[in-house]
């Protein structure tokens, strides 16, 4: 097999860089300035809604950047709704969900892009079987000319707008994102603060941008010998993160190059320190095609300790007692780093978040959307579309058509 290796070293930062800000100018990459969108409206409605639980109907793009943030967050905020996700068709899943949930007391919100998703169609068919289905319980976040929008404006139900030039995996930071979390209780404008200074620091030639450019260079130039990309979460809170990443990473970065040729980066996603007794194994004395990127939270806002109490025994482990759970979980981390670092044959940088906040959690994602339309950039493809996924979902139709 032919194997080419498209990333061409001429391609500069500054090229790069240009190429980014001419499509953050002229709007043709949305996704760019969601930074400084008004928040208004969407905070309006949230204030408005009087369920206490909130049930978001869709998949992919349409959920994972929204429960990755929630799963950050929920246990560290006094959050006023529920918030449950419907995003497969596996019909146990979709029961399990629902069977604990008071329909009766329940905001439906139904997000589609495109607003004909199979999956998210068919799931929001099966709720009108079980409740009432009308303005007063169900809002809408598609595009404006959609199928879906339609339907909403036949029914009298509020839509808000998912912009056509902001992709499904990069729409976080958009209606899809903001108004499930907003309804919660969660700080939207912090969301988009901890987002606008990644924009700001990037933008502005500062530390992001030397960073960012430097980081996907790497990636770039090294893709066929460090072909898989490992982020190593450090918290179980960021286990939607990782979800979320290996969605953005995928799908945007597998491709066909301007020469036609196969190119990508594969995204693993795995969380300590439950996985430094599985996957880490492969890490250190598997094949060298792994880059690692750990991720670290400095303030966990937890005093959770370990106690003294002696187990008979056990006494040699006594050095456990009285350390803090958060601690103990970040030199795990520093541990794996150390031992990663004196291999010397295993690339592995280091992001650390400062605490559990909405600004944290958004810089992280916009960073990583940052580097995903960079790399892209370097090996010459378009980030921003999906002709993969699309034909599977052309051959579905036509099984389900008959």
């Amino acid at each position: 097999m032919n194997y080419k290796n498209n990333f061409n070293p001429s391609l500069t930062d500054e090229k790069v860089f240009n190429a980014i800000t001419k499509e953050k100018v002229t709007d043709e990459i949305g996704y760019y300035n969601l930074v400084h969108q008004d928040t208004r409206a969407i905070k309006e409605y949230a204030q408005g809604v009087t369920q206490k639980n909130v049930v978001v109907i869709g998949i992919g793009g349409s959920t994972l950047g929204t429960y990755a943030i929630y799963k950050f967050l929920k246990h560290s905020k006094e959050l006023s709704k529920k918030l449950y996700f419907l995003e497969t068709t596996d019909p146990i899943d979709i029961h399990s969900k629902l069977y604990d949930v008071d329909l009766e007391d329940t905001l439906f919100i139904v997000i589609s892009k495109s607003g004909t998703t199979v999956e998210t169609v068919s799931i929001f068919k099966y709720l009108h079987t079980l409740v009432k289905i009308d303005k007063t319980n169900t809002v809408v976040v598609t595009e404006f000319d959609s199928k879906l929008n339609a339907y909403a404006r036949r029914n009298d139900m509020v839509a808000f707008e998912v912009p056509k030039n902001v992709g499904g995996r990069f729409s976080v930071f958009s209606a899809v994102g903001l108004l499930p979390l907003a309804i919660v209780g969660i700080d939207i404008d912090a969301l988009l603060g901890g987002a606008k200074e990644i924009h700001a620091s990037f933008f502005s030639k500062s530390d992001e941008y030397d960073r960012l450019l430097h980081k996907a260079r790497f990636f770039v130039e090294n893709k066929n010998n460090f072909n898989m990309n490992v982020v190593f979460s450090y918290s179980s809170r960021l286990e939607g993160f990782n979800k979320w990443y290996i969605q953005l990473w995928g799908e945007s970065l597998g491709k066909l190059d301007v020469h036609e040729m196969h190119q990508g980066l594969t995204p693993i996603g795995i969380i300590g320190p439950i996985d430094q007794h599985s996957f880490l194994q492969l890490i250190v004395e598997g094949k060298r095609d792994k880059t690692v990127t750990v991720v670290k939270v400095e303030d966990f806002h937890s005093d959770l300790e370990i106690p003294a109490v002696n187990l008979e025994g056990l006494e040699e482990l006594n050095y456990l007692d009285n350390l803090k759970f958060s601690s103990l979980i970040n030199m795990q981390a520093d541990a794996t780093i150390e031992a990663l670092n004196n291999l010397h044959d295993i690339p592995c940088d280091v992001i650390t978040i400062d605490g559990i906040s909405e600004s944290s959690i958004a810089a992280l994602m916009y960073e990583y959307e940052l580097l995903t339309s960079i790399c892209a950039k370097f090996m010459h493809i378009n980030a921003y579309d999906q002709p993969g996924v699309e034909s599977g979902k052309i051959i579905l139709k036509k099984k389900l058509k008959g």
